[in-house]
């Protein structure tokens, strides 16, 4: 193998090699998505590109070659492990209706063979075994074999490992065949269906052959794409020899900078080995999300993270760090990558607002962890309930995963049900759903917070007044600065229809309609016309909100709270925005001024 030291000089040598084979390259996007409020960050190399591999043409022709940071959080739990990153960056060449699977499989094998040096025995491929909707990827398989790889390093799998999913319920997706280096000991055997944990993944090559229809049939696409991605750690990982990720030169300048602080010898002891890895990873990837401008919070990326920097503070404590550590830490980020000049440019955002939130949580964090071991003494049948593990959040900031981070350590579970009933009691809070995606709701439940969370109940009503009664709450996401209300709409809003919104919403305000909270079950509330997501498991019994005069009723909604008692406590509303938000849906971004 070639000796590629640097993330710089492996992205020149893939660049250099798809631009020799006809492919343009196209910009590294930014973490937090421009244009799609479907996700919290671009989570791989062909998120940006989305449209092109729908059918649109790309103004760079068919052929397409990119390194692209990502943020994934889906298996954060498994970081610290040899392979795991939160923050990553990822190689990518595609074909937009141009090759496909020979010529694809053939360059990933020239420039892994050739260009980098591998040699061929290191490799084992894996490929899709075929389902009632398509069949065995024989073709893929005849590719690998033909290029020279022996059968016995073939492995065929299921669609769980290797089919590619369309974004929704319909569109593009098919087979996929992903690459694999030899990291076990001795002499590489086997393949990934075999004998898994000797091999790891570095490159994936997908396939979209076929459409997925409404009706949950496959049928053969005209436009035939191929979407490649390649870990730039992973990679630099196996070209060095290195135990793990960790230990190349993209984190291991973090790494000694924890030994210096807390003086640890990384390698010496197991747990203490993770804890490194994982502030290493939680640090990076928190300076590259700062480097957008996004601040800790309670919601959304913000919140995500909260959740990075406060795991990577817990897990200092456990290694013997002791006082201000993260800015430290954070330093080390800059210098390694010099081609991404907003980091510098940001610096001072980034150490300060990771300052603060290292200040904010180690106020309680200690008073958390002592808490909790005098806690799991006293647990009975060995889980924590709910409303335990909701005070851990709001008295000490413990978000919920760290709860159960710390449950797990100690073989104790944590009831997630009782846990988001106790949250659902005091606030809607935002948190991570199955794709790294969070739902909508209140940041805390302080007064501003109130008033708004109040004013998106007149704002609903007032729209099905405006634009009819088809209209529906898709989703809402309420701060202490404004609201986020997505509904569902086919057509953008006319700034007739703004104004009558915003003119019928400070109206019902003006006149001091009184806010009533009721207790009622499902039924009864359905019976009295109060609104809702019904498919959503509620408690035997209901808070249902109205709002009303003595002649009217304007709106009458089940909801969770906090709500002003009458509407003159909320000042004047302002829309600043209307957007779509996703097919049938939009987005509306209002204040209270």
């Amino acid at each position: 193998m070639k000796p590629v030291k640097t993330r710089q000089e492996l992205i020149k040598l893939y660049i250099d090699f798809f631009k020799s084979k006809q492919h343009k390259e196209v910009p590294n996007s930014p973490l937090i998505p421009q244009n799609d409020p479907t996700v919290l960050f671009t989570t791989a190399g062909m998120h940006p590109l989305v449209p092109y591999l729908l059918g649109q043409k790309h103004p760079l022709g068919k052929r397409l070659c990119s390194v692209q940071r990502c943020i994934r959080t889906n298996d954060i739990d498994s970081v610290g492990d040899r392979f795991h990153n939160t923050f990553f960056e990822m190689l990518g060449n595609w074909s937009l209706g141009d090759y496909f699977k020979s010529e694809s499989i053939e360059y990933s094998f020239e420039f892994l063979t050739k260009t980098l040096g591998i040699p061929p025995d290191m490799i084992a491929v894996t490929c899709f075994k075929g389902d009632k909707d398509a069949p065995i990827d024989k073709e893929a398989a005849e590719r690998w074999k033909n290029l020279g790889l022996k059968e016995d390093r073939i492995a065929f799998l299921s669609k769980e490992d290797n089919w590619w999913n369309p974004p929704g319920q319909t569109g593009p997706c098919g087979p996929d065949t992903e690459i694999f280096f030899w990291v076990g000991t001795g002499k590489p055997h086997g393949n990934p269906g075999v004998n898994p944990k000797e091999w790891a993944e570095i490159w994936n090559n997908v396939f979209m052959q076929y459409e997925k229809r409404e009706d949950g049939s496959f049928a053969e696409l005209k436009q035939k794409n191929v979407d490649t991605g390649m870990g730039i750690e992973r990679t630099l990982a196996i070209l060095n020899k290195c135990e793990s990720v960790h230990e190349t030169n993209m984190l291991f300048p973090l790494i000694q900078k924890q030994e210096h602080l807390s003086g640890k010898k990384y390698g010496n002891e197991p747990n203490e080995t993770k804890s490194m890895r994982i502030i290493a990873d939680h640090i990076r990837a928190s300076v590259m999300i700062l480097a957008e401008k996004k601040a800790p919070s309670n919601v959304e990326q913000g919140y995500v993270l909260r959740r990075l920097i406060r795991r990577a503070i817990r897990h200092a404590r456990l290694i013997g760090i002791e006082g201000k550590f993260t800015k430290a830490i954070a330093e080390e980020v800059f210098p390694l990558y010099p081609d991404y000049s907003y980091l510098e440019a940001n610096k001072a955002f980034i150490l300060t607002e990771l300052e603060k939130e290292e200040e904010r949580f180690s106020e309680v964090l200690e008073k958390g962890i002592r808490y909790f071991a005098r806690l799991k003494e006293t647990i009975q049948g060995k889980v924590i309930d709910g409303k335990t593990a909701f005070l851990l959040y709001q008295s000490f900031g413990f978000p919920i995963e760290m709860t159960q981070e710390l449950a797990r350590e100690n073989n104790l579970e944590v009831d997630i049900i009782g846990y988001e009933q106790e949250q659902a009691m005091h606030q809607e809070l935002s948190r991570t759903a199955t794709e790294g995606k969070f739902k909508s709701g209140l940041a805390d439940n302080s007064e501003a917070t109130t008033r708004l969370h109040t004013t998106a109940h007149l704002m609903l009503a007032a729209l099905r007044q405006v634009l009819g009664g088809h209209v529906e709450q898709r989703g809402s996401n309420i701060t202490a600065e404004r609201i986020r209300f997505d509904f569902s709409h086919d057509e953008k809003l006319t700034p007739k229809q703004l104004k009558e919104v915003e003119r019928i919403v400070n109206d019902n305000i003006k006149n001091n309609l009184d806010v009533k909270r009721e207790e009622m079950t499902v039924d009864e509330a359905k019976k009295t016309g109060a609104m809702g997501v019904f498919e959503h498991k509620y408690g035997e019994k209901v808070s249902v909100y109205t709002i009303c005069d003595p002649n009217n009723i304007v709106s009458r909604e089940i909801c969770a709270g906090p709500h002003v008692t009458n509407t003159k406590e909320i000042g004047r509303f302002k829309i600043q925005k209307e957007e779509a938000s996703s097919k049938g849906v939009r987005r509306i971004k209002a204040i209270l001024e």
